[in-house]
């Protein structure tokens, strides 16, 4: 009797799943829960791991190859990779902007620096600064890999902290950032984001897209507070990405200096 009520009660389902369309529909949330787990597992990702995976299924010189191989690595294991919906916004938003000048804080494996260098207009130039020396420098290599080189980009290999008061011995004087990529730490964005605003480093037009982790929305409340503020718009572009647009302190006003 028991087993018949079980499966009474599994008919609804089972005519659901032998419907093609319901099937999509379980495929695409099974992929959805699936990416989630693995986002919450970024501590645990070996970049070491990810770089030899990518390394040697890409097709070397080729930017779109490699990302693809990142995305296919992410789909099964740990990764601190975009995932593909939040690399779309980041596309969309660096044809938008057309960024001579980018600033990203977290390089982990390279993925988001190649998304960026192959959108670049010409004469555009990527700053990307990762702590951690081992990640910076398997990194590099995957940038290279895609075919770019070290007159487009430069990996600073030191904390957000250490690297953003020396940005203007790297960019020159007068350059300010179009476009700066936040995925370090996140309880370091208000403080890096109150430093570039105090430097004057962010372009009148600049704009500002921050990687939200979901496993500590804590550590994001002061940057939400400050941005609370009319002259710093925010907008969610995607699950785990925000664009703002705040503008330096100084503005253009070193004419009037």
């Amino acid at each position: 009797m028991c087993t018949l009520c079980v499966s009474l009660c599994l008919v609804p389902a089972l005519v659901l799943l032998s419907s093609s369309r319901y099937r999509v529909s379980l495929t695409a949330l099974c992929r959805r829960v699936l990416h989630r787990l693995l986002k919450l597992a970024r501590r645990k990702v070996c970049v070491r791991s990810t770089h030899s995976f990518v390394f040697s299924n890409c097709t070397h010189g080729k930017p779109d190859s490699v990302l693809e191989t990142f995305d296919l690595y992410a789909e099964t294991h740990p990764s601190l990779s975009l995932c593909p919906q939040e690399g779309e916004v980041l596309d969309e938003v660096v044809r938008r902007v057309a960024p001579l000048c980018v600033l990203e804080l977290g390089t982990h494996c390279g993925y988001s620096s190649i998304r960026i260098l192959r959108l670049l207009p010409p004469g555009g130039r990527l700053l990307t600064v990762e702590q951690d020396a081992q990640s910076a420098e398997l990194a590099e290599e995957l940038i290279l890999v895609a075919g770019f080189k070290h007159t487009q980009f430069q990996i600073l290999t030191q904390s957000s902290a250490e690297a953003i008061p020396a940005l203007s011995s790297h960019l020159g004087p007068d350059a300010r950032l179009d476009l700066i990529l936040m995925d370090h730490d996140p309880q370091q964005y208000l403080l890096d984001l109150l430093l570039l605003q105090r430097l004057g480093l962010l372009s009148p037009a600049g704009c500002v897209l921050l990687v939200c982790s979901p496993q500590d929305p804590r550590s994001l409340f002061p940057l939400l507070e400050h941005l609370r503020a009319p002259a710093c718009p925010v907008r969610a572009r995607a699950p785990g990405l925000l664009e703002l647009n705040c503008h330096s302190d100084r503005h253009d006003g070193r004419e009037g200096s």
